[in-house]
């Protein structure tokens, strides 16, 4: 696979506390996989290792056909990332905050205008390129990171529990939305903790105490049962 994502044999231990053991993952482009698991079952330490905050001492990282350790500017620059945490500059505009990501990206000029409308009319933010980031509500800041995410033009996406704290109609639109890159050949990993996030048609991989329990189509995986029954059934204190 060379225009996805594709995970192997990953680990990483905090001092004797293992994090992570022997995590295995492909998202293919054109697929959305939701990487379902509960607070601290190691999500967000796996997206450190693929943003390259943490460094993994084992396993192989691949980047749309880039190897991580071996060239990780190509890779990173393939990428995109919407962080559980807020990085925008509050004190900037949003058309500030999307030329200033796009330059980072060796994108200026015109070139980069251009990027930045097509990702604010994409989103529904075109109204608000002149506003500072502060003045924008939850729901639009994070359409505001998710457009700042795609200026680049990746080929995968990485997002980080990216509706925490958002009202019911900003995490439909958000999840829509994703989902909608997915279809036109985007690889998304998508982490969350909600079950009503994930779609029966998702990829999906259930992540516990640092191990990989399952993965598969959602739908099959699910069977007969409410995907929210089997996944508490799965993470239940003593299971796995």
């Amino acid at each position: 696979m060379t225009s996805g994502l594709s995970i192997a044999g990953v680990g990483y231990r905090y001092g004797p506390r293992e994090a992570l053991v022997d995590i295995a993952l492909e998202v293919p482009a054109g697929r959305f996989c939701a990487l379902l698991g509960p607070n601290g079952a190691g999500k967000s330490t796996l997206f450190a290792l693929l943003t390259r905050l943490f460094t993994t001492p084992s396993g192989r990282i691949v980047v749309a056909g880039h190897d991580l350790s071996q060239a990780p500017l190509a890779a990173l620059a393939r990428m995109g990332v919407v962080f559980q945490q807020p990085t925008l500059d509050a004190d900037l505009t949003v058309r500030r905050n999307l030329l200033y990501f796009a330059a980072l990206h060796g994108i200026d000029g015109r070139e980069a205008e251009k990027r930045a409308t097509e990702a604010l009319d994409r989103l529904g933010m075109a109204e608000r390129a002149g506003e500072k980031v502060r003045a924008l509500n939850g729901g639009h800041r994070r359409r505001m990171e998710l457009a700042r995410a795609l200026i680049h033009r990746p080929a995968v996406l990485l997002l980080d529990e990216p509706t925490v704290g958002l009202d019911a109609a900003s995490r439909a639109a958000i999840t829509d939305h994703v989902h909608t890159l997915a279809a036109d050949g985007m690889a998304v990993l998508w982490a969350t903790h909600l079950t009503d996030e994930v779609r029966d048609d998702d990829d999906l991989a259930i992540l516990h105490r640092g191990r990989m329990l399952a993965q598969g189509r959602a739908g099959d995986l699910r069977g007969d049962q409410p995907l929210r029954e089997m996944f508490l059934k799965m993470t239940a204190e003593g299971a796995a």
